[in-house]
């Protein structure tokens, strides 16, 4: 691949966006264009230490591509209002489906390959399992309103006939790890435990209000971000390797739910004390809007040639509490 191939990463200061960048940098890539709301203060540490070409504000994107005359080699588009207790759709409408329409016909009109970051929040409550074909968009019920925008936008796609010369939704699960700092009440569970048994010792779980899981059992797929922009390196590598591959839909877990209660304890372990748990009653507003299994089929992007391990449960969770979150360090 030639480093200098100019690279746009939207959602560039958030918590994935910013590890990808980082992980372009590693492997010598640093003519991006990263675009962003960057007027957030706490997410400007996320960018630290790194290296890009230019910094585009997300509303004026459009607009430099229009006037710029840098030729885009290739688009992760990861930026999106993520926040699942977000009801109004309007914002994840404009947000999360218009301006994807934007992007994948950019990419269209100039044949740039495009990843995007779509969601588990798709699946909903899973009566119609977890299964990255392109049938079950059409079925799907998500629960709230991030996960139907989503879901609207993967449909969309798959109907369209114009298409980018190369394109991948990757159904990002439960994703954790470095660069969240600034998700507040959305960071991962470790991030809020971490905090927890700093303040007092404890950590505080969700009871459960489904009769089928016992409190703590709640199942999830949960995904370290290094594995993550792992596998969205690999399909750049496929497309300028000119891999055959098929365009569409891929879950992005590690194909194995875990507890929530096994997520806790791997915590306390990366900190080395003795798990202590206490549970709260979930908030009213998100109560019929939980989910409570995830597990990602993996198949199908096994079978399109990924063959790198996942980090397992306890190994990512301990990577995360020892090299980041003990230290304040960012990826």
């Amino acid at each position: 691949m030639d480093k200098n191939t100019a690279i746009v990463v939207t959602g560039a200061a958030g918590f994935i966006g910013s590890c990808l960048v980082g992980f372009l940098n590693h492997h010598g890539f640093n003519n991006l264009i990263l675009v962003d709301d960057f007027s957030r203060e706490d997410k400007s540490h996320n960018l630290d230490g790194k290296k890009w070409s230019a910094e585009v504000d997300r509303e004026q994107f459009f607009d430099w591509l229009k006037t710029n005359s840098t030729s885009i080699g290739f688009i992760f588009h990861i930026g999106a209002r993520t926040d699942t207790t977000e009801f109004d759709y309007s914002i994840h409408e404009r947000l999360n489906v218009e301006y994807s329409k934007k992007i994948w016909e950019y990419c269209t009109a100039n044949n740039v390959p495009v990843v995007y970051a779509s969601s588990a929040a798709t699946y909903g409550n899973g009566e119609f399992g977890y299964d990255d074909n392109h049938e079950l968009p059409y079925k799907l019920q998500p629960l709230n309103a991030y996960g139907i925008s989503k879901n609207e936008f993967d449909k969309w796609a798959l109907k369209e006939t114009t298409q980018p010369p190369f394109w991948a939704g990757l159904k990002f699960f439960n994703v954790y790890g470095p660069n969240e700092y600034h998700k507040a009440r959305m960071a991962s569970v470790i991030f809020h435990s971490f905090n927890q048994i700093g303040a007092n010792g404890v950590v505080k779980l969700f009871r459960s209000h489904n009769p089928n899981y016992k409190d703590g059992q709640q199942l999830r797929d949960f995904v370290y971000v290094k594995d993550v922009i792992n596998v969205c390196y690999w399909l750049m590598e496929q497309w300028f390797a000119q891999n055959k591959f098929e365009n569409g839909l891929y879950n992005l877990g590690t194909g194995e739910a875990r507890s929530f209660e096994a997520l806790v304890n791997a915590t306390f372990a990366g900190i080395d004390r003795h798990p202590k748990i206490e549970y709260i009653d979930m908030p009213v507003d998100i109560r019929d809007k939980y989910q409570y299994f995830t597990e990602a089929n993996m198949s199908k992007l096994r079978q399109a040639g990924y063959s790198a391990p996942f980090y397992s449960l306890e190994d990512g969770v301990d990577d995360y509490v020892r090299n980041y979150l003990s230290t304040g360090e960012y990826y």
